[in-house]
Order: structure tokens, then C-alpha cells, then sequence
């Protein structure tokens, strides 16, 4: 395995000291930010030492190649983007406090997310459209690397599959202005150019999101090893226990836990250090 360090201010002496507690033979700079040691072994003291150092590290399998790779799936809202939209558009409603709450809850899996996305939907009903609009102009932010990850991918034809338990509003534009290849979203259901509270067809939950990634992954060929699904939140935890490298980004402890890699403190072009 290689064990693969990252995050901002890394240093030359930091990576050999990783080297030394992980039994490492080599150690290579692979970014401003990155390191890679070779033939390194998991040890619990080499993770709780990156803790501490507020650095981010995975152990890799050696010779994993990105060129490899035919899809990589990304969730929305505080993974690609670095805001929750609909926390956003409560705030043009006077109401973020209480559908933010609601919002962490459900990321953090202690609330069914279908029912929680409808409690939330409901209390921006008679909101303007045009307030999703200046969510999108004034709040909406690509999260840190998200378009070096976007431009390594269309360099090496892997296909992009964006998938959110937010809105259509949303990843319609952003499949636009990105070129991504698929999405999946929930559409608010709109009246006389105001949101009526409720939400059109059926809700993208967890397992809407692991079934789009799988036909995805069916379409294109793609055997496990070839696929990465990053999100930060439990109805993300479905799609990737599907893929052959997870990534947990910002994620909430209970998606950390159960991802391949944890990008706590690096962009998401971290994901591309985890490759060769």
C-alpha cells in the first residue's frame, strides 16, 4: 500500500515523519501539497498522528491509475458547491435557523431524509423563484479543486455524474456551465412563478442516488474499480458503498467512517493524489 498525505502547508519533514511511523521506503512530492510514500503499512499511530497534525491521509493500493477511471460521481450541496441550497433559500424566507436545523440532522442520518426534504420544502412555500435564482448569483460556490477534479476528468474521458438530494434549479445550471455528463435532483414544484411548498415526481433519497450511479456504471461498462463516489452526508453512504474508491468530503463522522479516503482539510482535487 501507499500511504498518501496531504493538506495545506504539508511539509518535506512532516511526510518523513509519516514515513518513519508508517515503515515507508520512499517518498515522493506529488503536488504542492501532497506526498506519496511507497510501500507503506496502516497503522493506527500513523492516523491519529495526521489528526493531529490536521492533515489528510489514505492508504492506497499501489498502481491505481486516474486514466483508469470511467466515472466519478460527486453530491452537491457542501461537496461540489460549498453551500446547502435549500438552508439558502430558507434564508430568503426568514426561516434558515429552522430548515438548517432540519438539514443536519438528515445529513447526519438521525431523520428519514424523504420526510425531512418535504418538512423543509414546505416552509418555502409562496417564495419567489427568483430567490433561487440569487441563491444561484449571489451564494452558490464551487467548492476548493472542484475544477482541477472536473478538468483531470474530461482530460482523461472519465464521465461525471452529479447527484443531489437538492434541486433541479441547480444542477441544471451547473451540468451547463460544467459540462457534466449526468444528474440526478428533486424539482420544486412552482405556481405563478412562486414555490407552492411541495415537490414534483419522486424524491432523490439515498437509494434514487445509488440506483442512478449503478446505471451509470452499467452503461458505460465500468467495473467497480473504475468508478469514485464522493459526498459528505449519510444519504451518500448508499451510492458509495457501490463504488470502488469513496471519498468522504467534509463529511459528517458517520460518513468518515465508512469511506476509503476523508478530505478534511484539502480540495477536492485531493481525490486526484489518491491516484497515479
Amino acid at each position: 500500500m501507499n500511504l498518501v498525505l496531504q493538506g495545506a502547508g504539508v511539509a518535506a519533514a512532516q511526510a518523513a515523519q509519516a514515513a518513519k511511523l508508517s515503515g515507508a521506503h520512499e517518498v515522493e512530492q506529488i503536488g504542492a501539497a501532497a506526498f506519496r510514500l511507497r510501500t507503506a503499512e496502516d497503522n493506527p499511530a500513523v492516523r491519529e498522528w495526521c489528526r493531529e497534525q490536521r492533515l489528510d491521509c489514505a492508504f492506497v493500493p499501489a498502481g491505481r491509475r486516474f486514466a483508469d477511471l470511467k466515472l466519478l460521481a460527486l453530491d452537491m450541496d457542501s461537496t461540489l458547491i460549498t453551500i446547502e441550497c435549500i438552508d439558502e433559500i430558507g434564508d430568503m424566507a426568514g426561516k434558515k435557523r429552522d430548515i438548517a436545523a432540519i438539514t443536519a440532522r438528515a445529513m447526519r442520518g438521525e431523520i428519514d431524509y424523504a420526510k425531512s426534504l418535504r418538512e423543509r420544502v414546505a416552509l418555502l412555500a409562496g417564495l419567489g423563484v427568483d430567490a433561487l435564482q440569487r441563491v444561484y448569483d449571489e451564494r452558490l460556490r464551487l467548492s476548493p479543486g472542484a475544477e482541477q477534479l472536473i478538468g483531470a476528468c474530461r482530460q482523461h474521458g472519465v464521465r461525471l455524474l452529479l447527484v443531489s438530494g437538492g434541486f433541479s434549479f441547480f444542477t441544471a445550471r451547473l451540468e451547463q456551465r460544467l459540462g457534466l455528463d449526468y444528474t440526478i435532483s428533486n424539482e420544486l414544484e412552482l405556481k405563478e412563478g412562486r414555490l407552492t411548498g411541495g415537490l414534483v415526481g419522486r424524491i432523490v433519497d439515498a437509494a434514487a442516488k445509488a440506483a442512478r450511479f449503478r446505471e451509470a456504471a452499467q452503461a458505460l461498462g465500468a467495473s467497480r474499480g473504475q468508478t469514485v463516489a464522493i459526498g459528505d452526508g449519510a444519504n451518500d453512504l448508499a451510492m458509495m458503498a457501490e463504488a470502488g474508491l469513496s471519498v468522504a468530503y467534509r463529511a459528517k463522522p458517520a460518513v468518515r467512517a465508512k469511506a476509503h479516503a476523508a478530505l478534511d482539510f484539502s480540495g477536492l482535487d485531493g481525490v486526484l493524489h489518491l491516484f497515479e
